[in-house]
């Protein structure tokens, strides 16, 4: 149990869930344990092809819930919350940026490039960390993920919604 609680919570609620959305047919995207004003949240985003429904998500929540109080690697109360990482989703491990490379990405630096932070482009290339994104024709940009506060798919709603592939 010592060697539990160095673990940081996210990776253990992570090995605790990864079997659950296996068997479940749905893809772990993220696990977040975050604060908001004086309360906790273990928020677990999960997904599949053609996307996740409530009772996916409903499924999802009640085997990780007894999963995790028969385990308790959270000291303290929290609320937890199982969803969809969503339309505009973010991403943040590896394979996400692999999947979604060609796709139209929004990103926010978190130091400003010539006094501009935010970014719209498509997804070019992602290795060891360095993103890649195409501004306009020919004019491309790279950073290091650690320099983004976010990068998230982007969807143009003016343009009325997804573009054609």
């Amino acid at each position: 149990m010592a060697s539990e609680k160095k673990q940081g919570t996210v990776q253990i609620v992570s090995e605790i869930a990864q079997p659950v959305a296996e068997g479940l047919g749905v893809e772990l995207w993220d696990v977040r344990y975050e604060k908001e004003g004086s309360s906790w949240y273990l928020r677990i985003f999960i997904d599949k092809e053609g996307g996740v429904t409530i009772d996916d998500c409903e499924a999802f929540s009640r085997t990780v819930d007894k999963l995790i109080d028969e385990r308790d690697p959270i000291a303290g109360s929290y609320y937890l919350e199982v969803s969809s990482p969503g339309i505009e989703r973010e991403l943040i491990k590896p394979r996400h940026f692999e999947r979604y490379l060609g796709h139209p990405v929004a990103v926010r630096l978190i130091r400003p490039v010539d006094g501009v932070r935010d970014f719209v482009g498509t997804l070019c290339g992602y290795e060891n960390g360095q993103v890649t994104i195409e501004l306009e024709k020919d004019i491309q940009m790279s950073f290091e993920k650690k320099e983004a506060a976010f990068v998230r798919l982007y969807e143009d709603y003016e343009a009325g919604g997804a573009r054609e592939e």
